[in-house]
């Protein structure tokens, strides 16, 4: 089922309250990545609390990298429970980025049942739990979902794993920087941007590099 709803200005717990109410603990789950040329697609499934009480919580790329590295610390201070899947380049080129991306998110929501169901952590408020997913709704999943379009901007929860999923790639990107010397990911973090497109004409590609996005796009040596 995919739920179409209107872009609002700030995201809120109104379907999280819906679904508590039925008695469902919700996991807001969304991705970052689908549009770079190298790099992992990452997906978080996260459980915020509805008495959590952190403003700015939006659309990651709505925020700066500041804002978000800020929520983010926040988020975790607080005790925010979250697990993350990815994609790796090798998967988006056999399966399609499509296939990778619902693979990220398949990874992150069955991480977080698995571990919150096998541990009986405190912060379950019910055994059942219910998936609120950007965009998508996703095979492999066990438990009940819904996805919402634009739900990044309408839903708290999905909204805060946008920003968990962008943060935890950022940093990934920081580190392959430190490895591919002369490739300035830590700038563009794998997006298609001029300096990087320059810089594989120059260069080459990596093996984080996704050959299918590059194939027929890029002069490569």
């Amino acid at each position: 089922m995919v739920y179409f709803g209107r872009v609002k200005h700030k995201p809120s717990f109104k379907i999280e309250k819906e679904l508590v109410k039925k008695g469902y603990t919700v996991i807001g789950v969304d991705e970052v990545g689908c549009g770079c040329l190298a790099g992992p697609v990452v997906a978080a499934a996260v459980h915020l609390p509805l008495n959590s009480r952190i403003g700015g919580i939006n659309d990651s790329k709505l925020l700066k990298a500041e804002k978000r590295e800020e929520l983010f610390e926040r988020l975790t201070k607080l005790g925010v429970r979250f697990a993350v899947g990815a994609a790796s380049p090798q998967e988006i080129d056999k399966l399609n980025i499509r296939r990778a991306t619902l693979l990220a998110m398949q990874r992150a929501i069955n991480a977080f049942v698995e571990v919150g169901a096998s541990a009986r952590e405190s912060f379950i408020v019910s055994p059942s739990f219910f998936a609120l997913v950007d965009a998508w709704t996703v095979p492999g999943i066990e438990i009940p979902q819904r996805g919402i379009i634009h739900g990044d901007r309408i839903v708290k929860s999905i909204a805060a794993a946008s920003i968990i999923a962008k943060v935890v790639r950022d940093r990934l990107m920081l580190l392959w920087d430190a490895e591919y010397e002369g490739y300035f990911f830590a700038k563009h973090k794998g997006y298609g941007t001029e300096l990087h497109r320059a810089v594989l004409k120059k260069l080459g590609q990596t093996p984080i590099h996704r050959k299918t996005f590059l194939k027929g796009t890029i002069e490569l040596k």
